[in-house]
């Protein structure tokens, strides 16, 4: 199925794809928001001063239960946690040995969720040494762990955000299998969700949604948009198809009732260079309990 591009007048309300989330439902988004660049870079749609306020404008229209970001900068993460407001705690880190520099954060609804545990990891041969990298990427990568409670069911699950290496193939594939051996070690439901930096029908896809340990929530959701489509779009109009970079992964005790690319331009402008994706599921939720079709899919 095509992509849903939504668009929206510069003045117009944004109107969410998905929305808050009812229990026993949870409302998943991930989004790489594009660092900020320096002030000299000359490309105006990368500078965060005019993509900003989109990015607000979305966020509280969309509401979601979780939101894994990547490539984020400590005054990035400022601005979200702002735009986001006090209802959201959050867990992250930059990628450096001493915390610092870019950013994977997990944002987290408090009126529905309680943090149980959290952990920060390097993909390398050495994860618990922060800074680490062995698996042939020039910068460490790392991995947002967070243990979480739903309040209103009482489900304790696993959210992973993660971006995997741009250039190393070779570090994509240890990592995939790093991450493979650790979803397998946790307890309980898991999501892993992330920028990947390959597409959706690679090996690397194939190797982590195998359908045992994790399968994608575009292959599992009954209303979904996007499965075909490109997320890293660079700013440009969507494309219903080409390399869908940006994935989010579950074990197969999920229930999906939705999931889309959300491709959103206000006043024809995007917030990032990648279009994030949503998703709504259920931890084995029984089907009366779920909420009804989704108006967004035709």
């Amino acid at each position: 199925m095509s992509v849903p591009f939504r668009s929206f007048d510069p003045d117009a309300t944004v109107r969410p794809l998905v929305g808050e989330a009812r229990a026993p439902e949870l409302h998943l988004m991930t989004w790489n928001i594009r660092r900020r660049m320096p002030r000299w870079w000359l490309p105006a749609a990368d500078r965060w001063t005019g993509r900003r306020p989109l990015f607000h404008r979305v966020l509280a229209a969309e509401r979601p239960s979780i939101l894994g970001l990547q490539e984020v900068m400590p005054g990035q993460s400022e601005d979200i946690q702002s735009m986001i407001g006090p209802d959201y705690a959050l867990v992250g880190s930059g990628r450096s040995a001493t915390g610092g520099g870019e950013r994977c954060e997990v944002h987290y609804d408090t009126r529905r969720l309680r943090l149980l545990a959290a952990e920060t990891w390097w993909l390398s041969a050495r994860p618990g040494e922060p800074g680490s990298r062995s698996f042939g990427n020039l910068v460490p990568r790392l991995v947002i762990q967070t243990r979480l409670e739903d309040l209103r069911t009482g489900i304790r699950f696993n959210v992973l955000t993660v971006q995997l290496d741009h250039l190393s193939r070779r570090s994509r594939a240890l990592s995939a299998d790093l991450l493979r051996r650790r979803v397998g070690d946790l307890d309980g439901p898991t999501v892993v969700m992330g920028d990947f930096n390959d597409d959706a029908h690679s090996g690397l896809h194939r190797r982590l949604a195998d359908g045992r340990l994790l399968q994608d929530v575009l292959a599992l959701a009954g209303p979904r948009a996007g499965a075909e489509s490109a997320t890293y779009t660079r700013y440009r109009p969507p494309r219903p198809t080409g390399r869908r970079l940006d994935w989010i992964l579950v074990t197969p005790t999920a229930t999906v009732s939705a999931a889309a690319v959300n491709a959103v331009r206000i006043g024809g402008r995007a917030a990032s260079d990648h279009e994030p994706v949503n998703a709504v599921l259920a931890w084995d939720a029984p089907a009366h309990e779920r909420g009804g079709s989704r108006p967004w899919i035709a």
